[in-house]
């Protein structure tokens, strides 16, 4: 059964690549917790006040990140090549995934955590096979997908893995929960106008999208969000603190711009060329 604070995609307005924060709170994350304590602690509020307090919380960290970064570069206008160098991001991001959200489990089994267990192999286990998703996207535009993946680590991917990976090896990995809330509230800003936009780029009969829709307003990842905040619900407020800090960290990676220049269609094309198909792939 879906929940009642189910996200207005088309309000929300945070987009990765277009990122536009139309309903935030601008202080920080550190200043919302102090604000929102209090509501969060109150032992009369009901089941669904706390979720939507909670929504807020994180969200409003997730908004307080883009206003600090709040910067005038703009990635370069997406062409078919530079998308499979965001397939190549898609990849690496998802197939991460599952092996650090078992080793997260683990964690939090051991420390008697069970909620939190639950839910990290829970979400190992949701976000199995996504990255392979990603290699029939590049395939479909004809290259060899796991060589091109070895051959392209956007760097962007990369320091959000690392960052992944720290927040799970940490002694409290908790930080892994507000990593999986904002890779996933911002996925489902994306919706099917968005997706379709796309499409229109690419060449005709490149299915090419599979990896996207699935992390979107149009996949699963809807009601991942929906789950993630109800059972951050339930944590203690010093647990929810840590959760929307993470959130606003993990923010800030995604919405910073790289610290060279974006890489040019050119040099992706060159990277590419060794691992074009010789013949079409239709799938």
């Amino acid at each position: 059964m879906r929940n009642k604070f189910l996200i207005n995609t088309k309000s929300a307005g945070i987009v990765l690549d277009e990122v536009v924060v139309k309903t935030a709170n601008r202080n920080r994350v550190e200043q919302a917790d102090s604000a929102g304590s209090d509501d969060r602690t109150d032992s009369n509020m009901n089941h669904a006040d706390r979720v939507a307090q909670t929504q807020k919380l994180l969200d409003r960290a997730i908004a307080s990140a883009w206003y600090t970064v709040k910067s005038d570069r703009r990635p370069p206008a997406l062409t078919p090549i530079r998308w499979i160098w965001r397939l190549a991001g898609l990849y690496h991001l998802c197939h991460s995934t599952p092996q650090l959200m078992e080793e997260a489990a683990q964690h939090f089994a051991s420390a008697n955590r069970q909620s939190l267990a639950q839910w990290a192999l829970k979400k190992a286990k949701e976000e199995a096979g996504h990255d392979q998703l990603a290699l029939l996207d590049i395939q479909s535009m004809g290259y060899e997908a796991q060589a091109v993946v070895e051959a392209l680590v956007p760097p962007s991917a990369k320091a959000l893995v690392d960052h992944f990976t720290r927040t799970v090896q940490n002694s409290d990995p908790i930080d892994c929960v507000g990593y999986s809330y904002t890779a996933e509230r911002l996925a489902i800003c994306r919706g099917l106008e968005y997706i379709q936009r796309i499409e229109i780029l690419l060449p005709s009969g490149k299915n090419a999208t599979r990896c996207l829709r699935v992390h979107s307003a149009i996949g699963t990842d809807v009601e991942h969000v929906e789950e993630a905040v109800e059972m951050i619900a339930e944590l203690t407020p010093n647990e929810q603190t840590r959760v929307a800090k993470a959130c606003y960290q993990a923010a800030l990676l995604r919405f910073s711009p790289p610290i060279k220049d974006y890489i040019s269609d050119e040099e992706i094309q060159n990277v590419l060329k060794p691992f074009k198909l010789l013949e079409p792939i239709n799938n």
